[in-house]
């Protein structure tokens, strides 16, 4: 089951400028920078109380969040819900008719498994499902 929002994915240009305008409008700084390369992003990540703000800025021009900028502009990318068990969770939503992107879960930035779902499955919003990873991956 759906635990809780886990973070918001901002797409950004550049993450250093942007980190800098976020810094000002939360009043603190990010608490981690990290690059995900087969994703094809840098992320950095941001504590507002108990939701993450994930910004997210392509490495590569083929990446989803390049792809993403250049047709949308920059801004919310995606809402990423926590979960218990992503295995589980992924196969609850294909059978309530929710279209997954990938079919098996992949390693995302925090220390998570990620999968998303299709947003034409989901009312135009990219939905991430996220798993902590164990402490034996």
């Amino acid at each position: 089951m759906i635990k809780k929002i886990e973070h918001i994915g901002i797409a950004v240009k550049n993450l250093e400028n942007s980190n800098e305008l976020f810094k000002k409008l939360f009043g603190n700084s990010h608490y981690k920078i990290e690059t995900v390369e087969t994703e094809g992003v840098s992320t950095s990540f941001f504590m507002i109380g108990e939701t993450k703000i994930e910004l997210l800025q392509a490495t590569n021009e083929n990446s989803a969040i390049a792809k993403f900028i250049e047709k949308k502009g920059e801004g919310i990318h995606h809402i990423a819900y926590e979960v218990d068990n992503i295995q589980d969770e992924m196969l609850r939503l294909q059978s309530e008719g929710f279209e997954l992107i990938n079919k098996n879960p992949k390693d995302g930035a925090d220390n998570k498994q990620i999968c998303f779902l299709h947003p034409k499955s989901t009312n135009g919003m990219l939905v991430e499902l996220c798993q902590e990873k164990s402490l034996t991956d």
